[in-house]
């Protein structure tokens, strides 16, 4: 997983547990230590309008 110095709303708890829970046999994530502590303590989640649910139901 490259995690990429980047804005901090991309930086997220939620991308990177995504990340740890996808892969399936090894996670090598690659990095700076900094960014990737200030994604754990990111906890900010900004509610997503994708249209997912309309899209499914159609």
């Amino acid at each position: 997983m490259v995690v990429p110095q980047s804005s901090p709303m991309l930086l997220t708890r939620n991308l990177l547990y995504t990340g740890i829970t996808r892969a399936k046999k090894m996670l090598i994530v690659i990095g700076s230590q900094r960014v990737v502590e200030f994604m754990i303590q990111n906890i900010d989640s900004k509610k997503r309008n994708t249209g997912l649910e309309y899209k499914m139901k159609q």
